[in-house]
């Protein structure tokens, strides 16, 4: 299928093509470990010609999709409807996220970082392998469209196509229980995003990300970021649950208050 979303595209490919590169030729300062040099050379392919977006890939923390990073255009001032704004007014982390009692982070927060993230991709389908507390999602990537009335989950379902070296990745039917990113930005469960991959060299993907969600924003918006090739690195296992008192030894109550003396 194709993306809804071209003239927001085309504006977030010429800030890719500009300034937002990542730049890896600062020199370290005295005492500290080099910076970390990424592969350099052409993309590699498949068989079949497309670009081959294996590997193991370091994705920027995105704690706030609003703010520019180093390698990453943020999106600015979010567009709010009244519903949206009063889903961001009212969030309050100190009272309890779900990503606290080990759900879920749903595919924005896992795709933010901070944990790397291996691909493995083949004709017909792409994995994304989160070491974010070991999950994984998996999209076909052969051109077929999404299911009638997909049952609605943490990640979303996800279809992708070509357009060109550029993997489409369409997703819809997320459960509306997850965040945007680790402040907290909303999102409803009419989201539906495009993500965008281009793996311009063999050390980097330029990623672009598409948020629509017409219960929580009045349009569509842009996070542009841009991921690194780490082949010295293999993601580990990664348990929310290690060590949960909770589990093993039974619900935990709310502590007592000390009386003074």
């Amino acid at each position: 299928m194709r993306s809804p979303f071209s003239g927001s595209v085309l504006a977030a490919a010429s800030i890719l093509a500009g300034a937002l590169a990542v730049s890896y030729s600062a020199q370290p300062a005295n005492g500290q470990q080099p910076a970390y040099q990424p592969p350099k050379g052409p993309a590699p392919r498949l068989a079949n010609g497309k670009p081959d977006f294996g590997g193991v890939w370091q994705s920027p923390r995105m704690a706030d999709v609003t703010k520019n990073m180093a390698c990453c255009k943020g999106a600015g001032e979010l567009p709010y409807t009244a519903w949206g704004k009063q889903q961001w007014d009212s969030y309050d982390a100190t009272k309890g996220d779900y990503t606290g009692s080990c759900l879920p982070f749903g595919l924005l927060r896992s795709v933010g970082g901070p944990h790397p993230i291996q691909i493995v991709q083949n004709d017909k389908y792409i994995a994304m392998l989160y070491e974010q507390n070991s999950w994984f999602h998996v999209t076909p990537i052969d051109g077929r469209p999404h299911p009638k009335n997909p049952d609605p989950t943490w990640f979303g379902n996800s279809v992708g196509h070509w357009e060109g070296d550029t993997l489409v990745i369409d997703t819809i039917a997320f459960n509306g229980k997850t965040r945007i990113d680790t402040d907290g930005h909303p999102h409803s469960d009419q989201l539906h995003t495009i993500e965008r991959f281009t793996r311009r060299d063999l050390g980097h993907i330029d990623y672009v990300l598409t948020i629509d969600d017409p219960k929580t924003y009045t349009r569509s918006w842009n996070s542009v970021r841009v991921w690194t090739l780490r082949p010295d690195w293999e993601i580990m296992e990664y348990s929310c649950e290690e060590n949960n008192k909770d589990l093993l030894e039974g619900h935990l109550k709310s502590g007592v208050v000390p009386e003074s003396h």
